[in-house]
């Protein structure tokens, strides 16, 4: 099994910044993928941004790009997810997620383990 757990959330005003984290624990995985999907009230959950376990390639959804930054170090088990420029319509309970493999999927039914979230909160 693998733990996720995110931090970092909060409330902030539009224009605003902020900076998740996961911690990721176990051992059993020696390499995985691992994303950031959001879910608002009232809506299905959507891909904001993924990573491959190298670190080599990163994928972003459109409403994120040039805003938003993820970034890993597998030296800590930990992911991250700055978020710059920050709209109210970012508003939404933020995820991380894991699968084993090389592969990079952008779909949340393809991962196999996810955290708790995080409340992120932009006002106008």
């Amino acid at each position: 099994q693998v733990q996720l757990v995110e931090s970092g959330g909060g409330l902030v005003q539009a224009g605003g910044s902020l900076r998740l984290s996961c911690a990721a624990s176990g051992r059993t995985f020696s390499s995985y993928a691992m994303g950031w999907f959001r879910q608002a009230p009232g809506k299905e959950r959507e891909f904001v941004a993924a990573i491959s376990w190298g670190a080599g390639s990163t994928y972003y959804a459109d409403s994120v790009k040039g805003r938003f930054t993820i970034s890993r170090d597998n030296a800590k088990n930990t992911l991250y997810l700055q978020m710059n420029s920050l709209k109210p319509e970012d508003t939404a309970v933020y995820y991380c997620a894991a699968r084993r493999g090389v592969t990079v999927p952008l779909g949340h039914q393809a991962y196999d383990y996810w955290g708790q979230g995080t409340q992120v909160t932009v006002s106008s």
